[in-house]
């Protein structure tokens, strides 16, 4: 059964297109710091492009197009440089919030500025201490006149200097026992910046193996005053049923993204395997290494397909929590393997900065940590099945 259509195609190939001209001739520039951010340039022209808004609806300056066309346009960019394609991820976040769960105020406020890249955001959800033990949360927001004060800490905020708005998870029943059920999301303006540009708000970067292109912060909140109206939904202590929704969202854009860096991976180490000769013949012939492009090319086509299902699951309208958990963990799984076997095909040159494998293996080991980790994954799939 085939998810992909000639138009799926025609979106692909242009999407490549951009990513060879734009984005992999500075990649190597970004995961060695001499671009302190994902170069503006390149967000501005994604934006041109329509990435930021390929799946919210036109009504909203989106192209209203499927899942399967954000998995593609995903997989591409992330071909390029993972962080590259990472840029959407937040946008689809809060914007996929909003569209369920805003009011059509905040839905008119906000989401055409996300869909068209104008307005960047960035999910304030991890605390030091909190997880993917969402229920504990413990950043509080206090109910005051016309609004809310936030108080609290936040982890693993990426991008959040360059962000306009902060998607902030806050505790607004003080009773610590109500866990899940005490928690609302928050949409908190900020400047954006090369560092976070907030009075009330202090962060520093947490230094990364890989994953270039976007810093990862560590936030404090203090005293932060947000205005009733930006209380998604306007109705408090229905933050983590909002959140849990809209992950389906994020974590199949995660496992598109794990396919885009595998197959960058293998399509150097397929090309590279022609080129190296050793005991006088490519190393294409020895029957260990094809035996590995063989297995590597079969766990990254499961990974792409089991991606694209759960996608077109996404786009019937039904639930598809567990085949996002499934494709997140296969892609993760295929992204490490690849990657890795890739390493092993270049020998002692997979080890150096002079090629890209070593880049591709850094930030593939991520893909099985962040937007749920895999052991999580695991709990949801084992809790789909034995409900079922």
């Amino acid at each position: 059964m085939s998810f992909i259509t000639d138009d799926h195609e025609e979106f692909r190939s242009a999407v490549r297109k951009f990513t060879d001209e734009e984005i992999v001739p500075i990649a190597a520039d970004i995961d060695s710091y001499k671009y302190p951010d994902i170069p503006q340039e390149i967000i501005k022209k994604m934006a041109e492009q329509g990435y930021f808004g390929v799946i919210f609806p036109e009504e909203y300056d989106g192209l209203g197009l499927d899942y399967i066309t954000l998995s593609i346009v995903s997989e591409e960019l992330s071909k390029g440089l993972l962080s590259v394609g990472s840029v959407m991820t937040r946008g689809i976040l809060t914007g996929t919030l909003l569209l369920a769960h805003g009011t059509e105020d905040q839905k008119k406020r906000f989401l055409p500025g996300i869909a068209t890249g104008e307005l960047m955001t960035a999910a304030a959800f991890t605390e030091p201490d909190f997880g993917s033990d969402s229920g504990g949360m413990i950043t509080k927001a206090t109910k005051v006149d016309g609004g809310y004060i936030l108080n609290g800490s936040k982890a693993w905020c990426t991008f959040a200097n360059r962000a306009n708005y902060l998607t902030v998870l806050a505790r607004t029943d003080s009773d610590l026992t109500k866990r899940h059920k005490g928690l609302s999301i928050f949409m908190v303006e900020k400047e954006p910046g090369e560092d976070i540009i907030h009075p009330n708000i202090k962060g520093e970067p947490i230094p990364t193996v890989g994953y270039h292109g976007m810093k990862s912060y560590n936030l404090s909140l203090e005293d932060v005053f947000v205005p009733e109206e930006n209380l998604i939904g306007t109705e408090e202590n229905r933050g983590f049923y909002q959140l849990m929704e809209t992950y389906e969202a994020a974590r199949l854009q995660t496992a598109a993204r794990a396919v885009g860096v595998a197959q960058a991976a293998f399509d150097f180490a397929l090309q590279y395997s022609k080129e190296r000769e050793q005991f006088g013949k490519p190393i294409s012939e020895h029957q260990a290494i094809r035996m590995k492009l063989s297995e590597m090319a079969t766990e990254l086509e499961a990974a792409r397909q089991l991606v694209y299902y759960a996608a077109s699951m996404k786009d019937s309208g039904k639930r598809c929590d567990l085949e996002a958990g499934m494709a997140k963990i296969k892609s993760a799984k295929a992204g490490e393997y690849v990657t890795r076997e890739a390493m092993q095909i270049l020998g002692g040159y997979g080890y150096s900065k002079e090629f890209p494998v070593e880049r591709f293996w850094r930030d593939a080991r991520v893909i099985s940590i962040f937007e749920g980790t895999s052991e999580i994954q695991h709990e949801v799939i084992a809790k789909s099945l034995l409900s079922k």
